[in-house]
């Protein structure tokens, strides 16, 4: 985990400039976390996280935070309640000031969400739950929240609850899948028209194959791909033939399991750099 403050480091030394005009956009961070999603993202001014990861990694995810100056959050997404997404919540919540809190409607029994429905109640917090669309734009990024549009879902219930976040800058999209599975994916291709310009897409759960993902895929059309996971899950021939299908399109892929992934933003393109 010595990776996440290392880069971190880096990262607030480039941030430190502020609101010089050379200064990035947009920058999205996803931790290199194991088989858990983790992401930052950084505006000018704002500061959203979108889930956080396992509750043993919430102490590095806190210092990766600190260490880029961070002390609020503006907005904290927890796109559904499996325990590599929500497991650093509490921890997030009792340590920085957060704005408003997103959750997916379908509640699961853990220690880890206990946690963090217990950190909500201290902080005199209720966290709003998104069943429908919510968009906000936060200095010239407007973010965009897709929720489930069922209370629950026969197979995988979980994952499928799973909130769905497009981040807009400029002429790049980056959508965020979390754990979506074929139920949700067809939920989402159903209203989905694919904006003009570059898209970056953070692969649902993990970069497991399903039978939807070639339609989602095809949808979508990524420049880039980020999957989240870890040295052995998903399964290998699995991760291969996702990562094949991307390649096929013409998609950058980069996996967690090798580093830490920062994406940089401008209005007009993007970059994509991964630590060692």
């Amino acid at each position: 985990m010595k990776k996440w403050i290392c880069l971190a480091l880096a990262l607030a030394l480039v941030m430190g400039c502020g609101g010089c005009s050379e200064s990035p956009e947009l920058r999205v961070t996803f931790f290199r976390a194991g088989k858990a999603d983790a992401a930052v993202i950084q505006t000018k001014t704002g500061v959203i996280v979108i889930d956080t990861g396992l509750e043993k990694n919430s102490g590095e995810l806190i210092q990766a935070l600190e260490d880029l100056g961070i002390s609020r959050i503006d907005a904290l997404i927890i796109s559904h309640f499996d325990k590599d997404h929500v497991g650093g919540a509490a921890a997030l919540l009792n340590r920085f000031s957060v704005g408003a809190v997103y959750q997916s409607n379908y509640p699961k029994d853990s220690d880890e969400y206990e946690a963090y429905v217990q950190a909500l109640a201290d902080c005199g917090m209720t966290a709003r739950t998104v069943s429908d669309t919510v968009t906000w734009t936060l200095d010239g990024v407007t973010v965009t929240i897709d929720g489930p549009a069922q209370t629950e879902y026969d197979k995988d219930p979980s994952n499928n609850s799973s909130l769905i976040v497009t981040v807009t800058c400029g002429a790049n999209t980056v959508l965020f899948a979390g754990d979506a599975e074929n139920a949700r994916i067809r939920e989402f291709l159903d209203a989905y028209r694919r904006p003009e310009g570059n898209l970056i897409l953070k692969m649902p759960y993990h970069g497991h194959w399903q039978s939807r993902l070639p339609d989602l895929l095809q949808a979508v059309q990524p420049d880039a791909a980020v999957i989240s996971c870890s040295k052995s899950e998903p399964e290998a021939d699995e991760l291969e033939q996702t990562v094949a299908l991307l390649e096929s399109l013409g998609a950058q892929v980069c996996l967690t399991c090798n580093g830490t992934v920062t994406l940089t933003c401008t209005a007009d393109g993007y970059t994509i750099a991964q630590a060692d």
